[in-house]
C-alpha cells in the first residue's frame, strides 16, 4: 500500500465520519422537534371543560442579583371534573417568565378574574390542564433537521462507496 492510498482512505474515512455526525445530529433534532409536535398535539385530545378564572395577577422576581426582573403570569381557574371540584393553574403546558412587563400585562388581561372560559383537561390526570393549546411550530419545521440526515447519509455514502 502506498502513501498516496492511504491518504485517499483517510480521506475518504475523514468524509464518512463528517457524513454520519452531520446525519446523527440532524437525527436529534428531528427526534426532539417530532416530541415537541407530539406533546404540543396531545393536549387536543384533552377533555374540553367550563372554567372560570377565580384569580389572576403577575409576579416579579429577581432571580439573581445581577439579573434582570422577570414577571410571571399566576392565575387559578375552577373547573368541574368527573364530579369533583378542581383547580388549574396553566395557561400552556410549557410556560416561562418574561423580561418585559408589557408582554405578561397582555396576557393577564386576556384572562380576567371571573372570565368564563374553557380549559381542556388530561381525563387520565385531571391535575393536568391547559387552557391554551401550544402551538405546532415544531412539526412544520422538521424538514429542516432531516435535511441533514439525508445530506449526512448521502456524503458517508459517496466517501465509502468503492470509486474504480
Amino acid at each position: 500500500m502506498n502513501a498516496s492510498h492511504s491518504n485517499a482512505n483517510a480521506g475518504r474515512y475523514w468524509l464518512a465520519s463528517m457524513g454520519l455526525f452531520l446525519a446523527l445530529a440532524g437525527a436529534a433534532f428531528t427526534y426532539g422537534l417530532w416530541g415537541a409536535w407530539q406533546k404540543a398535539e396531545e393536549t387536543r385530545h384533552w377533555v374540553a371543560t367550563p372554567c372560570r378564572i377565580v384569580s389572576s395577577r403577575i409576579v416579579s422576581a429577581r432571580p439573581s442579583p445581577q439579573s434582570n426582573i422577570e414577571h410571571r403570569v399566576e392565575l387559578r381557574y375552577r373547573f368541574d371534573f368527573g364530579g369533583q371540584s378542581l383547580f388549574g393553574s396553566h395557561i400552556k403546558r410549557v410556560e416561562g417568565p418574561t423580561a418585559h412587563k408589557a408582554e405578561a400585562t397582555k396576557k393577564l388581561e386576556a384572562y380576567p378574574v371571573g372570565l368564563e372560559t374553557t380549559c381542556w383537561v388530561n381525563p387520565a390526570d385531571p391535575q393536568q390542564t391547559v387552557l391554551k393549546h401550544s402551538g405546532r411550530g415544531a412539526l412544520y419545521s422538521i424538514w429542516f433537521p432531516i435535511l441533514f440526515v439525508i445530506g449526512g447519509l448521502g456524503m458517508a455514502w459517496n466517501a465509502l462507496r468503492r470509486r474504480r
